[in-house]
Protein backbone atom coordinates (compact mmCIF):
# COMPACT_ATOMS: atom_id res chain seq x y z
CA UNK A 1 0.00 0.00 0.00
CA UNK A 2 1.15 3.52 -1.01
CA UNK A 3 0.39 6.61 1.46
CA UNK A 4 -2.80 7.00 -0.75
CA UNK A 5 -4.08 3.63 0.31
CA UNK A 6 -3.33 2.50 -2.79
CA UNK A 7 -2.06 -0.98 -3.93
CA UNK A 8 1.24 -0.66 -6.41
CA UNK A 9 -1.20 -3.01 -8.92
CA UNK A 10 -3.90 -0.10 -8.66
CA UNK A 11 -1.26 2.61 -9.71
CA UNK A 12 -0.84 3.07 -13.84
CA UNK A 13 2.31 3.02 -15.77
CA UNK A 14 2.32 5.91 -18.57
CA UNK A 15 5.22 6.44 -21.20
CA UNK A 16 3.57 9.13 -23.13
CA UNK A 17 3.97 12.38 -21.95
CA UNK A 18 0.93 14.28 -22.98
CA UNK A 19 -0.62 11.10 -20.92
CA UNK A 20 1.44 11.38 -17.93
CA UNK A 21 0.79 15.33 -18.50
CA UNK A 22 -2.74 15.39 -18.59
CA UNK A 23 -3.19 12.30 -15.68
CA UNK A 24 -0.95 14.79 -13.14
CA UNK A 25 -2.64 17.57 -13.89
CA UNK A 26 -6.25 16.32 -13.78
CA UNK A 27 -5.60 14.37 -10.69
CA UNK A 28 -7.62 14.73 -7.52
CA UNK A 29 -4.23 14.36 -5.14
CA UNK A 30 -5.56 16.79 -2.46
CA UNK A 31 -6.29 15.01 0.78
CA UNK A 32 -9.14 15.95 3.29
CA UNK A 33 -9.88 14.77 6.78
CA UNK A 34 -11.66 15.01 9.28
CA UNK A 35 -10.13 16.37 13.26
CA UNK A 36 -12.20 16.33 16.21
CA UNK A 37 -11.96 19.89 18.02
CA UNK A 38 -13.54 19.06 21.51
CA UNK A 39 -12.41 22.82 22.58
CA UNK A 40 -14.45 24.49 19.60
CA UNK A 41 -17.69 21.64 20.11
CA UNK A 42 -16.89 20.69 16.39
CA UNK A 43 -16.02 18.12 14.11
CA UNK A 44 -13.81 20.03 10.96
CA UNK A 45 -12.53 19.18 7.92
CA UNK A 46 -8.71 20.05 7.20
CA UNK A 47 -7.19 20.09 3.77
CA UNK A 48 -3.88 19.30 2.58
CA UNK A 49 -1.84 22.30 0.97
CA UNK A 50 -1.28 22.23 -2.92
CA UNK A 51 2.37 22.96 -3.92
CA UNK A 52 1.33 26.59 -4.32
CA UNK A 53 -0.56 26.68 -1.22
CA UNK A 54 2.10 25.55 0.82
CA UNK A 55 5.19 27.89 -0.58
CA UNK A 56 3.22 30.68 0.05
CA UNK A 57 2.56 29.40 3.85
CA UNK A 58 6.50 28.60 3.67
CA UNK A 59 7.07 31.96 2.21
CA UNK A 60 5.21 33.72 5.17
CA UNK A 61 7.49 32.23 7.98
CA UNK A 62 10.31 35.02 6.65
CA UNK A 63 9.69 38.31 6.47
CA UNK A 64 11.96 41.12 5.72
CA UNK A 65 13.94 43.17 8.59
CA UNK A 66 15.59 46.04 8.84
CA UNK A 67 18.80 47.12 6.41
CA UNK A 68 17.89 43.78 4.29
CA UNK A 69 17.98 41.42 6.68
CA UNK A 70 15.37 38.87 6.44
CA UNK A 71 13.90 37.59 10.11
CA UNK A 72 11.54 34.04 11.13
CA UNK A 73 8.15 35.56 11.01
CA UNK A 74 7.10 32.93 13.55
CA UNK A 75 3.83 35.17 14.83
CA UNK A 76 0.65 33.01 14.38
CA UNK A 77 2.59 30.64 12.24
CA UNK A 78 -0.59 27.99 13.58
CA UNK A 79 -3.63 30.30 12.85
CA UNK A 80 -2.22 31.05 9.18
CA UNK A 81 -2.10 27.43 8.51
CA UNK A 82 -5.48 26.94 10.29
CA UNK A 83 -6.82 29.79 8.27
CA UNK A 84 -5.13 28.00 5.02
CA UNK A 85 -6.63 24.60 5.18
CA UNK A 86 -10.25 24.44 7.25
CA UNK A 87 -12.58 24.26 4.38
CA UNK A 88 -16.39 23.65 4.34
CA UNK A 89 -18.28 21.36 2.75
CA UNK A 90 -17.44 22.46 -1.01
CA UNK A 91 -13.95 22.35 0.11
CA UNK A 92 -13.58 26.16 -0.07
CA UNK A 93 -11.18 28.03 3.07
CA UNK A 94 -13.52 29.12 5.80
CA UNK A 95 -11.08 31.66 7.16
CA UNK A 96 -9.49 34.58 5.36
CA UNK A 97 -6.64 35.92 5.52
CA UNK A 98 -7.41 38.87 7.66
CA UNK A 99 -9.17 36.66 10.15
CA UNK A 100 -5.59 35.03 11.07
CA UNK A 101 -5.19 37.67 14.15
CA UNK A 102 -8.24 36.87 15.63
CA UNK A 103 -8.01 33.05 15.21
CA UNK A 104 -4.41 33.22 16.76
CA UNK A 105 -6.28 34.42 20.28
CA UNK A 106 -7.67 30.83 20.23
CA UNK A 107 -6.96 27.46 22.33
CA UNK A 108 -3.65 26.65 21.77
CA UNK A 109 -4.28 23.27 22.23
CA UNK A 110 -7.43 23.50 19.32
CA UNK A 111 -4.98 25.32 17.08
CA UNK A 112 -2.53 22.70 17.18
CA UNK A 113 -5.21 19.64 16.92
CA UNK A 114 -5.76 21.10 13.55
CA UNK A 115 -2.27 22.07 13.20
CA UNK A 116 -0.97 18.04 13.24
CA UNK A 117 -3.51 17.35 10.69
CA UNK A 118 -3.03 19.76 8.37
CA UNK A 119 0.96 19.37 8.37
CA UNK A 120 0.54 15.78 7.80
CA UNK A 121 -1.58 15.86 5.08
CA UNK A 122 0.55 18.83 3.50
CA UNK A 123 3.58 16.80 3.47
CA UNK A 124 5.16 19.57 6.51
CA UNK A 125 7.25 17.64 9.18
CA UNK A 126 9.08 18.94 11.93
CA UNK A 127 12.23 18.38 9.68
CA UNK A 128 10.80 20.20 7.46
CA UNK A 129 10.28 23.81 9.70
CA UNK A 130 14.08 22.92 11.29
CA UNK A 131 15.10 23.08 7.74
CA UNK A 132 13.33 26.20 6.88
CA UNK A 133 15.19 27.70 10.24
CA UNK A 134 18.38 26.33 9.74
CA UNK A 135 18.64 27.80 6.07
CA UNK A 136 17.43 30.90 6.96
CA UNK A 137 20.04 31.09 9.71
CA UNK A 138 22.95 30.16 7.45
CA UNK A 139 21.54 32.75 5.06
CA UNK A 140 21.74 35.44 8.01
CA UNK A 141 25.39 34.42 9.04
CA UNK A 142 26.68 34.56 5.24
CA UNK A 143 25.12 38.08 4.63
CA UNK A 144 26.43 39.22 7.94
CA UNK A 145 30.22 38.08 7.01
CA UNK A 146 32.03 41.08 6.41
CA UNK A 147 34.50 40.91 3.04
Amino acid sequence: MNLLGKKKTDLKKLTDRDEIRRAILSAEDLQTEEVEVPEWDLILTIKGLSGAERDRYEQSLVKDGKRGAVKMNMQNMRARLVALTVVDGQNKRVFHDREIIDLGQKSAVALQRVVEVAQRLSGIGDNDLEELAENFEEGQSEDSTSG
